[in-house]
């Protein structure tokens, strides 16, 4: 019987503008980055079988998923391709359907797999790996969490709760201060020592269970967004998908939508619009977003503004603005808002509405809502923000045919640095540099001050 051309795989082939051989050659790569060593051999004639109609077997329909979804930077699933029955098969082994308690324990392993953790944090951010599950997951995902062994007779009560938060709110104040190169071994540490013993006991009764896997899902949270400061966005996007299925077995919708908005924030800043739209509209789901609290609402919206703005869609992205703006004049002080977003204040929106107007062009909006957070934000607090957003300001100052204002607003973006350690603030004072390189020749002091200074900066910045 004759095979049936495969017209989807070779319609997203197509829409990627490769060449069979390229397709291959991408596969490879990606095969054996996931230590697929079966799959080194494949070349264009594999490719040219798949869109014949032969239907790829093992793991080859998964890193196919992945190497479109790369290319395209957008999720790529299974039925996108044509091999709608192996989605069932691939999801059974992706990290949604691994033990959460034994993902939990892997988080933090030390010493015996430092060097596994190492290539971790240099892999690929994987586009493919942000397919979420279907609605029967999350609905299955509490009664798991229910029916999960003990790995040990000790009884975890409100006391191990609020240890849990309170180390979580050490690392969050800390990441907001020393930004996320700093610190991140010992939380992991105590994710693996204290978060996953916890997780792994005996509860009180099913309240203090949904209250400690929210409590290990905001730890595991704040480990993945140091992450993604640090630029390891693979080990952040791996940290951030743990700790939604923490909220999900919690129950716990707006901690989900607030994990889901930093997974959005970091797609789109990874330049996956589409993918980041997804995610963001994820976040403000139903529960997620009818639960939360105003400010939260507000943090998820102008997440959700700045995604929409990098695909393209202006008029969706300036009604998002609109909206968060209205959700957080709406927050009071006696809301019960959750730790979790004790950093979100005015400061905060306006850093992000900035972030929005720049990306639709509108640089004199952009540079009066930077200059509005850089005023009432509180610069000791929030020193890693504070001098990303001095890098961001100047840069919009540049762009405006303004190098004299700009040179001054990144000194003051330099001085900030001091102690921080943080991925976003190095890519801003190498953008600094990159704006500057015209100029270096030119006899501009102030523009030769700042780039001397600029590689002092990043000389200490790991």
């Amino acid at each position: 019987m004759a095979r049936e051309r495969n017209v989807r795989l070779a319609a997203v082939i197509a829409e990627t503008g490769w060449s069979q051989p390229k397709i291959a050659a991408a596969f490879v790569r990606v095969a054996a980055e996931v230590g697929a060593h079966e799959l080194l051999g494949t070349g264009r004639s594999h490719i040219a079988m798949w869109v014949a109609g032969t239907r790829p077997s093992g793991r080859a329909p998964q890193i196919l998923c992945e190497t479109l979804s790369r290319k395209l930077r957008r999720p790529v699933s299974p039925a996108d391709i044509g091999l709608p029955g192996l989605a069932a098969h691939i999801a059974a082994a992706s990290e949604w359907h691994v033990d959460t308690l034994t993902a939990l324990v892997d988080l933090g392993r030390s010493d015996v797999d430092l060097e596994r953790r190492q290539l971790l944090a240099g892999a690929a951010y994987s586009v493919g790996g942000l397919v979420l599950p279907e609605q029967r997951w999350w609905d299955e995902a509490p009664k798991q969490a229910q029916a999960r062994t003990a790995a040990t007779s000790r009884k975890v009560g409100t006391a191990e709760v609020n240890a849990v938060r309170e180390m979580t709110e050490f690392f969050s104040a800390r990441d907001q201060r020393h930004g996320g190169m700093d610190g991140r071994s010992a939380l992991h540490q105590y994710i693996r020592d204290d978060v996953a013993r916890y997780v792994g006991s005996t509860f009180a009764d099913d309240r203090t269970r949904s209250n400690l896997l929210s409590a290990a899902g905001e730890a595991v949270y704040v480990a993945g967004w140091m992450s993604f400061d640090a630029s390891e966005h693979e080990a952040a996007r791996r940290y951030f998908t743990l700790a939604l299925k923490l909220a999900a077995e919690a129950d716990d919708a707006p901690l989900a939508g607030h994990i889901l908005r930093a997974m959005a924030h970091q797609a789109t800043d990874l330049g996956h619009a589409r993918t980041g739209v997804e995610l963001a509209r994820a976040s403000v789901d139903r529960k997620r977003y009818t639960l939360a609290t105003p400010r939260e609402r507000a943090l998820l919206g102008v997440v959700r503004a700045r995604s929409l703005a990098a695909d393209h869609q202006k008029r969706e992205a300036v009604a998002a603005l609109h909206r968060a703006e209205d959700d957080l004049a709406a927050a009071s002080p006696g809301d019960e808002d959750p730790h979790r977003v004790w950093f979100f204040q005015q400061a905060s929106l306006a850093h992000e509405t900035a972030r929005t107007l720049w990306t639709l062009g509108d640089l004199e909006g952009a540079l009066h809502q930077f200059q509005s957070s850089v005023l009432t934000r509180k610069a000791d607090t929030f020193s890693r923000t504070h001098a990303v957003t001095l890098g961001y300001m100047g840069t919009v100052q540049a762009r405006q045919g303004n190098l004299e204002a700009a040179c001054h607003t990144w000194a003051q973006a330099l001085d900030a640095m001091e102690g921080v350690q943080s991925g976003r603030a190095r890519e801003a004072v190498v953008n600094m540099r990159r704006v500057l390189s015209p100029f270096r020749n030119r006899g501009i002091n102030a523009a030769a001050e700042i780039d001397e200074r600029a590689k002092v900066v990043l000389s200490r910045v790991a």
